[in-house]
Formats: structure tokens, sequence, C-alpha cells
């Protein structure tokens, strides 16, 4: 939970910070569209395999609790960074950083738009992703853990990456001008690092289940994101 938080906290504030284009584009028939896409991405995937192992492992209420402890967390850090551009600067650091600095790097976060963006994209996100897999575990009776672990991160993420953009967009945070570039990249690199990681996913998952003893199907289980209470196997 402490490796899920901190994986969370990081990508909203280097998703503020810059916007990476390695220089690749879509091919020519696929409209050439350039895969710039906002820093944050670079880690952010990585929620999701944790999601993944969670869910897997321990069932959807865990991993439910997990969630809102990352949406408790990233509420905390806006509303921190909110109140520390409040306050006013000292002098020498005036001079040397400046508000115009702290508002250019941490603006995003602190003013409220990306960290807007990104609740409401993780809650969609992280709760599609583990309602999706818990679901195909039963479905698929535990077997086949990558087309769980796959199938539920193109749900997912695709409701992450696009939700995302276009809040932050809508608050001011991304140009409307590269909000489709985003999109799409996000969506491609999360899903890659997804397929990526399978393997090491595995062998996570197989650990935790001969360690911890655990291997929850999620039968009887009620869905609702907001309830909190415990639920029979």
């Amino acid at each position: 939970m402490a490796l899920f938080v901190t994986v969370l906290l990081v990508s909203n504030i280097a998703s503020s910070a810059k916007i990476v284009d390695w220089g690749v584009s879509l091919p020519r028939w696929l409209g050439g569209l350039p895969l710039a896409f906002d820093a944050g991405t670079l880690l952010f995937p990585i929620s999701y395999i944790f999601g993944d192992v969670l869910t897997e492992v321990y069932g959807y209420r865990r991993s439910r609790r997990v969630i809102w402890v990352g949406f408790g967390a990233a509420a905390l850090m806006s509303v921190t960074l909110w109140l520390v551009g409040r306050m006013p600067g000292e002098a020498t650091w005036q001079q040397s950083v400046g508000q115009t600095a702290y508002d250019a790097v941490l603006g995003g976060v602190s003013r409220g738009g990306l960290i807007i963006a990104s609740l409401a994209a993780y809650f969609a996100g992280e709760f599609s992703n583990s309602y999706t897999l818990a679901r195909l575990k039963v479905a698929t009776r535990g077997r086949w853990l990558w087309l769980r672990t796959i199938g539920s991160t193109l749900v997912g993420e695709g409701i992450d990456s696009v939700l995302f953009v276009i809040v932050a967009c809508l608050t001011g945070v991304f140009p409307w001008e590269i909000a489709l570039t985003l999109i799409v990249a996000n969506y491609i690199f999360k899903v890659g690092i997804e397929v990526a990681f399978t393997p090491l996913t595995y062998q996570i998952v197989g650990l935790l289940k001969r360690l911890e003893n655990e291997d929850y199907y999620d039968i009887h289980t009620d869905f609702n994101p907001f309830h909190l209470e415990t639920q029979s196997r």
C-alpha cells in the first residue's frame, strides 16, 4: 500500500511538471499522431499492476480500501501544496526561485486542476480495473491470469486516460491542442507497461498466494465503491 500511494503521488507531481516528447509518432496510415505524454505516465501504470495483484490475491474488498487510502493521500497532497502556494515567500527564495516558478511546476496540483483530473480519473479507472479483474477471475474460475490483468487494464486505463486528459484540459492544465495526443500516447504506453510486466505480475501473485495462503474469489462481493464493510467469501 505504501508503494501504491507513493506511485500515485509522484505521478501527480510529475504530470504537472513536464510534458515529454520523444519525437515518436504513429505511422502515417494511422494519422501520424505524435506520441507526447505527461511525465507521470512513466510511473503511473505501476499503480494498476499493484491493483491487479491486490485484487487477484486479496479480493476487491481489500483493494477498495487501498484505493481509498490513495485517494485521501492525493487529496492531502493537493491541499498542502495549495496552502504552501498561498503563503508569502521569503525574500531570498523569491529572488532565487520565486512564486512564478512554484506555480509553473506545482500550479496544476496546487490550483486544483490537475488533482481534480487525477482524482476523477483515478477513482473511475482504479475501481473499473479492480471490478473487471474480480469479475473475470470468477468467470474464468481462476484460469488465464494474463487475460484478467491485461483485460482489466484495457478497461481501467482506457477510462483513466480519457477522463484525466479531458478534465485536465477543461480546468486549463493542458491545452486542448494536445488532448488527443495525450490520450492516445498515455493509453498505448500504460497498456504496454502492463503487458511487459505480465511475467513479473505472475511471479508476485504466485509468491503472495503461497506465502499468504490466500486466493480470494469475489463471488458474493458488494462492488459498491463506497461500501467499506467486509463481505463473505
